[in-house]
Formats: structure tokens, sequence, C-alpha cells
């Protein structure tokens, strides 16, 4: 894949761009294999490429210039505003919504925030779009005053682009580098964004965390559905659950599953999931994933647990090394982070491995290990 905006230096976030798809995908595997060398000796599973370009499913987007001519995009190193919305790594559907709501900023008069003078309103966009196409719209604010200009034109941005479904403000009052504040105001009657992942409708609010590859999240699932199928667990937890996308995979008529999410917005989300595939035997609940573990009476037989880039963490580790549970089924964004964990659970052994390029153009990657507790490790393993 070829980017203007990389060959002129106007954003060179997306650090393998230009090189070669084959040999990005083969490079983050070796990588990945070389990290874990000394804590597995796991079957590695052929990595799972992506698109190539278009791929992403969500945008986050600083607004800088003025009102009269906004820029959609990045800042420079001045705090300057750099356009980018013609990036390629962004979905169609994405592109297609960046001037029009260029035009909307510049009918409704919201003044962009000027990072260096500390002054405007309007901070970010942040624009997620289903596997159907519909729309999130989310407006990241310094205060309220915009609110009442936002709902004015907000019926003509809707006839504009009627596949946005979801519009709400988020405010964000502090001058620092944190993409959104604590507090969302919703301007539109729908409060979730149905996102179809393979037979499973999820439900994105908001402030809910979603895979920014929506096919590589689909294969991400149904790895995950795979090997939970296969050692066929009575019980499972999906720890740090977020929406409930792998629990609501792993589901079946005799297994209890338990998900948990400090997020209470994904709990509703995956509760409404739940609730609309009639699954039976499933609780969700909002908590701290080490927590609800450590002060558990019964552990379960299989653990999932898809951790931010910090990875699970030494108590949580420790709670699974004393623990009954006999599989873990763990998927990380950051090889370091897991390396780490997988050091920390020297009863475990890993079975299987698989990356899943769910960042191409950049060295990132998700990664998905099943670990089986090496006292049951047989021939097979």
């Amino acid at each position: 894949m070829q980017c203007s905006y990389f060959d002129a230096a106007r954003c060179l976030s997306c650090t393998h761009m230009g090189r070669p798809y084959d040999e990005q995908l083969a490079g983050k595997q070796l990588h990945c294999q070389t990290l874990l060398s000394d804590h597995t000796s796991a079957e590695w599973l052929p990595p799972v490429g992506s698109r190539e370009s278009g791929f992403r499913n969500k945008a986050k987007m600083v607004v800088g210039g003025t009102a009269k001519n906004p820029t959609i995009g990045i800042l420079d190193a001045e705090g300057r505003g750099v356009d980018l919305r013609e990036c390629g790594v962004c979905s169609p559907g994405l592109l297609a919504c960046f001037p029009v709501l260029a035009a909307f900023i510049s009918r409704a008069h919201l003044t962009p925030y000027d990072v260096p003078r500390r002054s405007g309103e309007l901070k970010h966009l942040i624009i997620t779009e289903s596997p159907e196409g519909e729309i999130m719209l989310r407006l990241v604010l310094r205060s309220e005053k915009l609110v009442a200009r936002i709902r004015e034109h907000l019926p003509t941005l809707l006839a504009s682009l009627p596949q946005v479904k979801v519009v709400s403000v988020n405010l964000h009052p502090e001058h620092k580098a944190v993409l959104e504040g604590d507090r969302e105001i919703l301007l539109t009657e729908q409060s979730t964004l149905r996102m179809r992942v393979n037979d499973l409708d999820l439900h994105l609010r908001p402030q809910s965390f979603f895979q920014t590859n929506s096919d590589m999240a689909a294969a991400l699932y149904r790895q995950g559905r795979d090997w939970v199928n296969e050692v066929a667990p009575a019980s499972v937890w999906d720890l740090y659950c977020g929406v409930g996308g792998f629990a609501l995979h792993c589901a079946g008529p005799s297994r209890e599953v338990t998900g948990i999410e400090t997020s209470r917005e994904a709990i509703v989300s995956a509760k409404l999931s739940r609730d609309e595939a009639g699954l039976e035997r499933m609780n969700f609940q909002a908590g701290d994933a080490t927590a609800f573990a450590v002060a558990a009476a019964q552990a379960p037989e299989l653990v999932i647990v898809n951790p931010p880039r910090r990875g699970i963490g030494k108590e949580l580790c420790g709670w699974l090394e004393s623990s009954s549970v006999k599989h873990v089924v763990y998927s990380s964004c950051n090889a370091q982070s897991l390396a780490r964990d997988l050091a920390a659970l020297p009863s475990f052994t890993a079975r299987r491995a698989r990356v899943l390029d769910m960042f191409p153009q950049t060295r990132h990657y998700e990664v998905i290990v099943l670990l089986e507790r090496a006292s049951l490790a047989g021939p097979h393993s």
C-alpha cells in the first residue's frame, strides 16, 4: 500500500507503510515467535492476514484549523492541524463521512480547539462504522457551550449522512493528551451501534471498546470459540470481556459463562446481546477482573483473558497459578507483556498460538494462545 501523506511525511503513524504486505505479516510472525520462544513450544498456526487498506472501522481524528476551514486528522509538532480526510487505512464508509463532517463543522460554527493557545471547543471526532455500514459519531468538546448549536444542526447532518445512527458529545475540559473525558451526552434516540460479528449481534455504546478491525475481530473470536469448544469446559470466565465478544461466542447449552469488565456501559451492551440471542447460563458483571477472581469461591475450568497492553499482571497470574483452572485462552495486543505473563505462569504449557494482523501497516498485531495446565498435558500437546 502507498500513502501520499506518508510519502510527504505529513503523517508517519503507519511505520510499515510501503513495505510489501507479505513481508509485514511474516515479520510479525517471526517477531512474535522469537519473543515468546523462551516461554512456549506451542504449535504455531498460520498467521491471519488482513486487508491492506480500508480495514479500520474506527477513526480518532483531531479537529484543527478554523471553523471556516477545519482540518480532520492529526496535529503537527507545533500543534497545528494536519488534514488526513483521505487516509487509506480508514474504511470507505468512514472516508465518506469526513467531508460532510467538515461542512457540518463550518455550518454550525464549531470552533476547533487550538492546543497552543488553549482556546476553542471542538477537540476530536471519534467515528465508528459497523460491518453493515452504520455509523456512531462522537464529538469531543471542551465544554457544553456548543451542545445546543450541535443539536440545532444535527437534523441536517443526519439527512446528509443517514447511515449515522448514534451521535453523542463527550466532554473533555482538561488540557492534556487524553482522547476523551468521562461524561457523555447522547443526542440521538438510538444509543448503541449494532456490530454483526460472525453469527452474533454485539452492541457498542459510545464509551465501549471494540477491536478496530472488524474482519480480524471476527477471526479472533472464531479462533477462541474453536479452542474453547475443543477442550469443552463446563465453566468459563471471560475476564476483560468488553461488550462480550469472546463470552458470547463461547456460549453452550451445558456451559456456564461469566463475563467481567470494568466498563458498566460495556456490560449493559453484553447483557443486551445475550438477551437478544436467547443465551442462557450466561452472566455479565461490572468489576475488576483480578478482584473478581481473587474473591471467587470457586474457579472455572477455563479462563479467557483479553487485557489492555499492560497484560494481566502478577496478581492475576499468581491466582491462576494457585487455582484449579485447567485451560487459559490468552488474547494479547502486546506480545511483550504476554511474554512477561507467560513467564509468571510456569504451571501452564502453551499448546497453540496464532498471530492475527489486527493493525496492518504498523508493527502491532494481535496474538492468541491456548494454555493448558502442565499436569494435564499428554501426547497431543
